[in-house]
């Protein structure tokens, strides 16, 4: 029964891992906003869902005011790299890819109590971005942004102008949102419940098979019992038979010495019980409680029943031989159509007897 279960198991597994696996290339996108008070003295804001979420970062809402690195613009010198400390106003920092890993870009602005990390693309990559990944820089947001749009953003704060920016959450994007996957996966769960039910119906219907034919069985041999138990010898116990007078003699079912005018059955290997007692037991086990044998056979009931079958004649079986030239049909059953020349049935089949006569020469 466990090695049958093994199929759907190891299906289930198999998905299960897969699923797993399909995790590490799931990515989310950040919603990027950018506020600032332009040259005529208006306040512009522009949003875009152009971020991508490091593999490490806080997928949460940060916001503060845009800060450049001191000096290198890709964050990688000694600190302090930034003039903020944990006391400033909430800020943002933004650095260029490069030099680096990310996770020291990163570390870097959060020992200084950054609130998030932005680090724009390298140059001639447009609007591109990279999925980032920072095992050793994490608990803080950490977003990626295209090379245009952070080399817009360091123009304006290089210009002395103050750039608020806010963070959030975007979209998951990878393999198990595409609508593909999505219809791979639906079809993967009606396939693998599709087989479930069928495994557990198969079972049902073999389970439900074997108990009627067990029931059809007994049904039969508490039938063959029955024939068998009218075929035993029954005696009325008197005065001065063995039995009643040895208090040692007892029947082995109801454990109750014979009495005089106790009906008892004999049973084939000659031992004997009360016919009220035995019967019962040879309906349900057909052998005797002493010494096992089984009456059915003893009465010959399932050799005339074997024989009965065998006694059936096969139905009549036809088959083709070939001698010399030509075809006979000859009959299994009939001895007397040994002869070929009493069946004969020659087959116009020029074909076949030009090929016959080929390979005779």
């Amino acid at each position: 029964m466990g090695k049958k279960t093994q199929p759907p198991l190891l299906l289930l597994l198999f998905l299960s891992g897969l699923v797993h696996c399909s995790a590490t290339f799931v990515f989310w996108t950040a919603n990027v906003e950018i506020s600032f008070v332009n040259s005529y003295n208006e306040t512009e804001e522009k949003y875009c869902e152009c971020g991508l979420y490091g593999r490490n970062s806080l997928r949460t809402r940060a916001f503060g005011i845009v800060t450049l690195p001191v000096g290198d613009p890709k964050g990688c010198g000694p600190d302090p790299v930034y003039d903020r400390n944990e006391t400033s106003q909430s800020w943002i920092a933004l650095v260029k890819r490069g030099n680096c890993t990310f996770g020291e870009k990163i570390n870097a602005a959060k020992r200084l109590g950054a609130a998030a990390v932005v680090v724009y693309n390298v140059d001639g990559s447009g609007n591109s971005t990279t999925h980032m990944a920072h095992s050793d820089a994490d608990e803080i947001v950490a977003i990626m942004i295209g090379n245009t749009q952070g080399m817009e953003i360091v123009r304006l704060v290089k210009n002395g102008i103050d750039v608020e920016m806010i963070i959030s959450e975007g979209v998951a994007h990878g393999p198990w949102m595409d609508t593909y996957w999505l219809y791979f996966l639906s079809i993967a769960f009606f396939i693998v419940t599709a087989a479930s039910i069928a495994y557990f119906v198969f079972i049902s219907a073999n389970r439900l098979y074997n108990m009627s034919m067990s029931k059809r069985n007994e049904k039969r041999l508490k039938s063959e019992a029955k024939k068998a138990i009218k075929r035993l010898q029954v005696r009325t116990l008197k005065r001065g038979d063995e039995e009643t007078s040895s208090d040692s003699s007892m029947c082995a079912v109801c454990i109750e010495s014979y009495k005089v005018g106790d009906v008892v059955t004999v049973l084939t290997c000659d031992h004997i019980f009360h016919k009220t007692c035995i019967e019962p037991w040879l309906l349900e086990r057909r052998t005797c409680p002493m010494c096992k044998c089984d009456i059915l056979k003893a009465l010959g009931i399932e050799d005339d029943r074997k024989e009965s079958f065998s006694s059936e004649s096969p139905p009549d079986v036809t088959v083709i031989t070939v001698t010399g030239d030509a075809l006979y049909e000859v009959p299994l059953t009939d001895p007397g159509s040994l002869d070929p020349e009493r069946q004969q049935h020659r087959y116009d089949n020029r074909a076949f007897e030009e090929d016959s006569e080929a390979a005779r020469v």
